[in-house]
């Protein structure tokens, strides 16, 4: 059994959570976020969210329960604080700008790529002289926030023998050795 499914969710102030036996939506001041629910019975008691196994015996219970529990804890933290994540383009001639919810991305090839972001993702692009590009993403949705960092990242993935690519900052590239003569 998930030891991290025991834990209470903390409902901050602001946040209000409705509950129904098939859904969890959680609304705040940045937005609103609904997961649906199954096999697991969600209650809310005095300030907390608390996750409880529909059925001890069921293996798949058991095996959703933890992650339930941390869904709902997501979507609380989104709802109140919200989620980002910074990436880092590296590499000579890379590139990076935004017009509104459009991200233009330089990275070598022969075009560049203009990419669509959804309308709950806020971006901000820096370009300083001497240090590499970054892509600043901001949302609500951890969700969503990640399947659009992957889809940035899988345009240039970095590479282990010089290191170009889009890499999220603070991220470590194991490097490899290049031929040695």
């Amino acid at each position: 059994m998930s030891r991290i499914g025991k834990h209470p969710v903390a409902i901050p102030q602001g946040v209000t959570v409705t509950i129904t036996p098939e859904s969890v939506t959680v609304k705040g001041p940045k937005g609103e976020l609904k997961q649906e629910i199954k096999e697991v019975t969600v209650k809310q008691e005095d300030g907390h969210v608390v996750v409880e196994c529909a059925d001890q015996t069921d293996k798949l219970a058991h095996s959703l329960y933890g992650t339930y529990r941390a869904l709902i804890a997501n979507m609380v933290k989104g709802v109140s604080e919200g989620f980002t994540k910074e990436m880092e383009l590296v590499g000579v001639g890379y590139r990076a700008t935004n017009q509104g919810q459009k991200l233009d991305l330089s990275l070598g090839f022969s075009h560049n790529i203009l990419l669509e972001l959804p309308a709950e993702i806020k971006v901000e692009t820096t370009m300083e002289k001497g240090k590499n590009p970054t892509v600043k993403l901001s949302s609500y949705d951890k969700e969503l926030l990640g399947k659009v960092c992957a889809k940035i990242r899988s345009f240039r993935k970095p590479e282990p023998y010089k290191g170009k690519g889009i890499k999220f900052v603070g991220e470590i590239i194991r490097r490899k050795a290049g031929k040695s003569a």
